[in-house]
């Protein structure tokens, strides 16, 4: 398992990393909050953020796919999305793509969100797990 994350600066990975034994199935991940580096580390491609941002479907897909290869995992989990107090490229706070990419299967999750930055931030964490959980279970 991996994951890449923007909104949520690591914090998908360290909740999974709290859990013991987690060793044996969390290779690691990519924590891509600036748009750079969503294209050089995860493989999003930039002529697309050029025309749309990073606030979408296909680029939490394409780092879901980058972190996958890149970690050389069977499963992993991304996170992009804007968690205010101000939008991003046309996008309100609170918006957040997330995306899993298993063997057999993709799934993507679009969620809009409440709150302050922390409470957006931690929501996100629980809705990408909740995604990976439901990936995992129904694969």
């Amino acid at each position: 398992m991996a994951s890449c994350e923007s909104i949520t600066g690591g914090g998908i990975g360290w909740v999974l990393t709290s859990i013991a034994g987690s060793s044996s199935v969390f290779r690691g991940g990519l924590i891509t909050y600036a748009t750079d580096l969503k294209v050089s580390l995860a493989g999003v491609d930039e002529h697309y953020v050029a025309g749309h941002g990073v606030i979408n479907e296909t680029t939490a897909r394409q780092m879901a796919a980058g972190a996958r290869q890149l970690c050389r995992a069977d499963v992993a989990v991304a996170a992009t999305g804007t968690a205010g107090p101000e939008g991003q490229d046309g996008v309100p706070p609170g918006s957040v793509w997330l995306c899993v990419s298993a063997p057999e299967r993709t799934l993507t999750r679009h969620v809009t969100l409440s709150g302050d930055r922390c409470l957006v931030r931690r929501a996100t964490v629980r809705a990408a797990l909740e995604l990976l959980s439901d990936t995992l279970v129904e694969g």
